[in-house]
């Protein structure tokens, strides 16, 4: 069986590095693999797999949210956001900085994507700093890093995907994620003021309170969006497919009949965008659960967790395990990917041990998180780089700060676990 692992490794390290998209190697490794080892099975129990992964009706939510997402990003939402943000902080020391982790988080509430995150706030806030003095390494360090807060605050696709995985309660898994996403933001806060006040890079000017009451009304109806998905779903209002469905719905109106921005001829090309991004996130997702079935049928969790967790296995070494695990994964290949394939393997160690679904979901959506914006191949990374047109160095080269203060979050989650689940226990009266 460990030759078996070899080659299957082998096979997409290969494709990877021959630049075939991440959803070839996915589907290669385990057909040629099964092929070689189990002769006798027909490979048609794969492609059953592959749809199987696909079925589950809670990821009927995602084109949704990636929907709702888009319709706001083609707007004008992110722009009022923005400035209702720095209307407020703006005047700070590191002001500029600040505004951009704050409207990263407001926005993530919005999408729950953290390239659209990247594409809608990056582009109007990297003019912002640069012109307020910040060098482009750290414009697009803080970018693409506050961006991953996105994968924490709800309507967090990662979260989706877990919760489907791992039979773990999304909505839980949405409100548990709100405590870590919010002190990210208040670290990186502090960090944007602290590299302010070493490079004396100036404050921009006071906004009055007319300007702050102006930029409040503007932003206003940008602020539904939590109140939809998080009011909703814990007010017993909605299932989180409901909510996603409310939530393109309230997109579209305020967009397309209160803004203005949108129009309806827009939608035709904003929903073939949202039909290719859901039809790649699916088919990585079948796939996916096809890899993870033939990894459970040799029984490879059995042969690799022993060794790593030891004869007695306790929950805070399956914690730092499973971190480094998914970290390492994700800065590899897409999340969704490392999600599919690694939550099986864990997830009967974790029953096990009785360790809290909810808990483990949250810690594994921030490592995820981390690794998209981590180099060689942190997914976001990429989206910076083809947005901005910058080079790649550029785009890593002020990232290990923004790196070490996600991976303190981690570890205050993982020592701390009411970091994170305080939040889901007290909406749920616990």
């Amino acid at each position: 069986m460990r030759d078996m692992l070899t080659l299957m490794l082998a096979i997409m390290v290969t494709m990877l590095f021959l630049s075939f998209p991440m959803m070839i190697p996915l589907l290669a490794a385990p057909v040629i693999v099964m092929l070689l080892y189990y002769p006798a099975f027909d490979p048609m129990i794969l492609t059953q797999q592959v749809i199987g992964g696909i079925i589950p009706a809670s990821l009927v939510c995602v084109p949704m949210f990636i929907l709702a997402a888009d319709i706001m990003t083609s707007g004008e939402m992110s722009t009022r956001l923005v400035d209702f943000v720095k209307a407020f902080v703006g005047h700070i020391k590191g002001g500029m900085a600040i505004t951009t982790a704050v409207a990263c988080t407001i926005f993530g509430a919005v999408s729950g994507s953290t390239q659209a995150t990247v594409v809608a706030i990056g582009g109007a806030m990297r003019p912002h700093l640069l012109k307020g003095g910040y060098d482009d390494p750290f414009s697009l360090a803080l970018i693409i890093n506050a961006s991953d807060i996105a994968f924490l605050i709800p309507p967090s696709i990662g979260m989706v995907v877990y919760g489907v995985a791992s039979g773990t309660s999304i909505g839980e898994l949405f409100i548990a994620g709100v405590g870590p996403g919010l002190l990210i933001m208040v670290l990186f806060s502090i960090y944007g003021y602290v590299y302010a006040r070493q490079q004396n890079i100036p404050a921009v000017p006071r906004s009055s309170w007319a300007e702050r009451w102006k930029a409040t009304k503007r932003a206003m109806l940008s602020f539904g969006f939590p109140v939809i998905i998080i009011g909703g779903i814990y007010s017993g209002i909605f299932s989180p497919t409901e909510a996603a469905a409310v939530s393109v719905l309230y997109a579209a109106v305020v967009e397309i009949l209160v803004f203005k921005n949108v129009s309806l001829k827009d939608l035709r090309k904003i929903a073939l965008s949202t039909g290719m991004v859901t039809a790649v996130v699916f088919i990585l997702v079948g796939a996916g659960s096809a890899f993870s079935w033939l990894i459970s049928l040799a029984r490879i969790p059995q042969m690799i967790l022993p060794a790593v967790l030891g004869p007695v296995p306790t929950q805070l070494r399956l914690l730092v395990v499973l971190s480094i695990a998914y970290f390492i994964g994700c800065m590899f290949v897409d999340p969704i990917v490392v999600i599919m394939i690694l939550t099986p393997i864990f997830q009967p160690v974790v029953t096990g041990l009785g360790v809290d679904p909810v808990l483990v979901g949250t810690i594994v959506t921030l490592q995820t998180a981390i690794g998209s914006a981590t180099p060689p191949f942190g997914c976001d990374i990429f989206t910076a780089v083809a947005v901005f047109r910058r080079p790649y160095f550029e785009v890593i080269k002020k990232t290990p700060v923004f790196i070490a203060i996600l991976l303190v979050v981690s570890a205050t989650v993982i020592l701390f676990p009411q970091s994170a689940l305080f939040l889901r226990d007290l909406a749920l009266g616990h």
